[in-house]
């Protein structure tokens, strides 16, 4: 049995739980690591304020971006089969839950009484969850402002569920490098007891590059965005987007997507209390984006204990979607 989440006889007033701020998100704590490092690093958890997360939502929406096009014709053709799959009266957990547009595709045929959304982006979280639970007003809807890249504690589920389902949706996973990947695969294993995620796939590096340096600009834009962030949040006019250019490539001996910040001048800048200093040309890596083959990704969830039950593909084979079970 499907539940829908309109009710033909009369409408539900939304089931919205308490919200949660769960995780102290250390911004200043993880810039000064960074950047105070060599080589230089930011953690792309922070790419996602308000209008880092409005960038990405135009990202998603470009021809080279194939991502995001190839996830959702994935969920809309199979949606049904993952429900039957997850089984009956879940809790449907979903790390970086973001707009919630995927989530949509699911929560259409999950048999779930729960669902607990975990972001770091405050407002775009309690938006999205908002909308769902009038959405779906069967639905007990528990949001968590968090750092999921770190040990949470799921609260008490307010309606009984069965089972935990974990949903980890985009190529998020791979923003880990292969062993953080195991890491956070293990403490998802120990709340859920299985996991649908999105994980892209090596393909020709013509396509991972375009899809990282689009001729607009956003993503560029995007990236950019982070030092606007940092620089807005830490008091620190002089870490400045205009000295830097987005620089992004694929590194075929390690099967991932780099996405650096570079400096076009030898200056320095006050974040706080640390003076940074940047040579010419020296870079700043924000993000890895891993892509993995199959039989690769399925050992790397064999070593949390994890087996891949069932793979979905889009038509071009650019991406899939994974359900793995204990």
């Amino acid at each position: 049995m499907v539940w829908h989440h309109a009710s033909a006889m009369a409408p539900l007033a939304p089931r919205m739980a308490a919200r949660v701020e769960q995780t102290p998100l250390g911004l200043r704590g993880d810039v000064f690591v960074g950047l105070g490092a060599r080589p230089k690093s930011l953690p792309c958890k922070y790419f996602y304020d308000e209008r880092g997360s409005r960038l990405f939502e135009q990202i998603c929406e470009l021809d080279v971006y194939y991502l995001t096009r190839a996830e959702l014709s994935i969920m809309r053709a199979h949606a049904g089969e993952m429900a039957s799959l997850m089984g009956e009266r879940i809790r449907l957990v979903e790390f970086g839950s973001g707009a919630g547009i995927k989530t949509r595709s699911l929560l259409d045929h999950a048999h779930a009484v729960a669902y607990v959304p975990i972001d770091i982006s405050r407002e775009q979280l309690f938006a999205s969850a908002t909308s769902l639970a009038t959405a779906y007003p069967k639905l007990d809807v528990s949001p968590i402002h968090g750092d999921y890249t770190r040990e949470l504690v799921l609260p008490p589920s307010p309606a009984p569920a069965r089972s935990t389902v974990a949903y980890f949706p985009g190529s998020t996973i791979g923003n880990f490098t292969p062993s953080e990947a195991a890491l956070f695969l293990e403490r998802v294993a120990r709340m859920a007891d299985g996991l649908l995620v999105g994980v892209d796939l090596k393909k020709d590096p013509a396509v991972l590059h375009a899809a990282y340096n689009d001729p607009e600009g956003v993503t560029a834009e995007f990236n950019l965005n982070l030092l606007a962030r940092v620089s807005a949040e830490l008091d620190a006019p002089e870490l400045r987007p205009d000295r830097f250019y987005h620089y992004a490539f694929y590194d075929p001996e390690h099967g991932r997507i780099e996405m650096h910040l570079v400096s076009k001048e030898a200056h320095s800048a006050r974040v706080g209390d640390l003076l940074v200093d940047f040579d010419e040309g020296e870079s700043v890596l924000t993000e890895y984006s891993y892509k993995y083959g199959l039989r690769e990704f399925a050992a790397l969830a064999k070593k949390a204990g994890f087996a891949v039950r069932r793979v979905w593909l889009d038509e071009r084979r650019l991406f899939s979607v994974q359900y793995l079970t204990l």
